[in-house]
């Protein structure tokens, strides 16, 4: 999942974890989204808070958090791994009091690699401008910390089309079928099971399947 070059969609489903809520912010204050290398999220935000105490701006640089949802794996048995995944893989959200030293300050921080903003063309040369922080808004702010509370956890399972299961519950119970389509966003999928001797298909929940191999 990408964000745009200004700010944050509108319909995004964003919740955080480790971030309970919208407390008021400090005078001066915005939160900002930085994009940074992938895979990077936790090691930007280690190496940050240390550069802030090191670099005296834990006065401008706040608060650091990286944007998670809850997730429930489940496994071939049918048990569930509870577990987290980034909302914005690639990106930190950062609230600070913006600055050119606390612009220094997380723009050198390595594996970062800008502000989500607005790009400011060059006049001369080749090659692209300086990006402009943009701040996110009110609402966009409320949003991801209002469903950090809110939203279930997503489930997730490794089901793709053609897979061979065998259903654990429900009326179906040890009926054997392959996987015709996956509904990750619903957390169900359709298989193709033999009733009455029939290839049917059958609407089932992630929890009540198991996968071969």
């Amino acid at each position: 999942m990408a964000l745009s070059d200004m700010t944050f969609a509108d319909d995004y489903s964003s919740s955080s974890a480790s971030v309970q809520s919208a407390a008021p912010l400090a005078p001066g204050a915005r939160w900002y989204a930085v994009q940074v290398a992938s895979g990077c999220e936790k090691r930007v935000k280690a190496n940050l808070e240390q550069r802030i105490h090191t670099l005296d701006v834990a006065d401008r640089i706040l608060k650091i958090e990286i944007p998670k949802s809850a997730t429930v794996k489940i496994r071939k048995d049918g048990s569930r791994q509870h577990g987290e995944e980034k909302v914005f893989p690639g990106y930190v959200l950062i609230q600070m009091i913006m600055d050119d030293n606390a612009w220094q300050v997380v723009k050198n921080t390595p594996h970062v690699i800008n502000f989500v903003g607005s790009e400011q063309k060059r006049h001369y040369g080749r090659g692209r401008g300086h990006v402009e922080p943009v701040p996110l808004s009110a609402g966009e702010v409320e949003r991801i910390f209002r469903q950090a509370e809110e939203q279930e956890p997503i489930l997730k399972a490794s089901m793709q089309i053609g897979d061979h299961i065998t259903v654990l519950s429900g009326p179906f119970k040890e009926f054997e079928g392959e996987v015709i389509e996956v509904s990750p966003e619903r957390s169900k999928l359709k298989a193709l099971l033999s009733i009455f001797g029939r290839d049917t298909p059958v609407e089932l929940e992630f929890t009540q399947v198991e996968k071969h191999g």
